[in-house]
């Protein structure tokens, strides 16, 4: 049997006979005093004992350096731990790291699905395999451009920069059908292919540019912020994690 008693700071002179002195009761129902059924010994130890799957454990939390991606990190302690646990310890990932490994590098696989879908999708709404794919080919060029501003900003490739060639997906094919869609409707109206396209990117480049420096002007918020409203000092700072990637697209893709 074991218990912890907290006392106040005004209280914690207290000797151990006069809680040997305190009373209980007995499985009789007399009250007897506690030294009569236990021994106090005085004696130091952890604040919390850790227990993962029942076994002792010991929780390590960190964070990457800049500069470097967590599937980098969490690599580099894997090694640390094959090289210098001795036998019979062992590690396992918990909360956002355990995800991250059950993920996997998905990406390999979800960017192309990505690109798959909005093509299929342009397709059956202009009921066409070559206007699609007019759209889509401007894909390649924002993902080159937007890897370059992530490279130049010395960013990691997470999980968020992940998200963000995705969402990249969506923002090319958008002003590329801005210029496609305008220009099927002057060579449906009588004009040459070539004339029809220079019209269409003369007359549809301001909208473009609009939407654009507009959305780089939204996540210049999340390039100044430094820290939300009410949180600790201690606490990790959650908006230099998520502006990073979104500052690097806007100005690179």
């Amino acid at each position: 049997m074991g218990g912890l008693v907290r006392l106040p700071v005004a209280g914690r002179d207290i000797l151990v006979e006069d809680i040997l002195r305190l009373r209980t009761r007995s499985a009789r129902g007399d009250s007897v005093p506690l030294g009569s059924v236990l021994e106090l010994k005085r004696t130091v130890g952890p604040d919390r004992l850790v227990r993962f799957n029942r076994y002792p454990a010991a929780d390590i939390n960190g964070s990457t350096m800049p500069g470097f991606s967590t599937g980098q990190s969490l690599e580099a302690m894997e090694q640390l731990a094959a090289a210098n646990l001795p036998s019979g310890f062992g590690y396992a990932w918990t909360e956002m790291a355990f995800q991250e490994k059950q993920a996997g590098n998905t990406i390999v696989y979800l960017f192309p699905h990505a690109v798959l879908f909005v093509f299929r999708a342009l397709a059956a709404q202009y009921e066409s395999w070559l206007l699609p794919l007019a759209i889509v080919s401007i894909v390649p060029l924002c993902v080159l451009f937007a890897i370059l501003g992530v490279w130049m900003r010395g960013m990691d490739n997470n999980i968020l920069t992940q998200i963000g060639f995705i969402v990249l997906v969506g923002l090319a094919c958008k002003n590329a059908i801005l210029i496609v869609e305008f220009a099927k409707q002057e060579e449906d109206a009588g004009k040459d292919r070539f004339q029809a396209a220079v019209d269409a990117c003369r007359l549809r480049l301001r909208p473009i540019l609009m939407t654009a420096f507009s959305f780089i002007r939204g996540v210049i918020p999340l390039l100044v912020a430094t820290r939300l409203r009410g949180a600790r000092q201690d606490q990790p700072n959650p908006g230099r994690t998520i502006k990073t990637p979104a500052w690097g697209f806007s100005e690179g893709g």
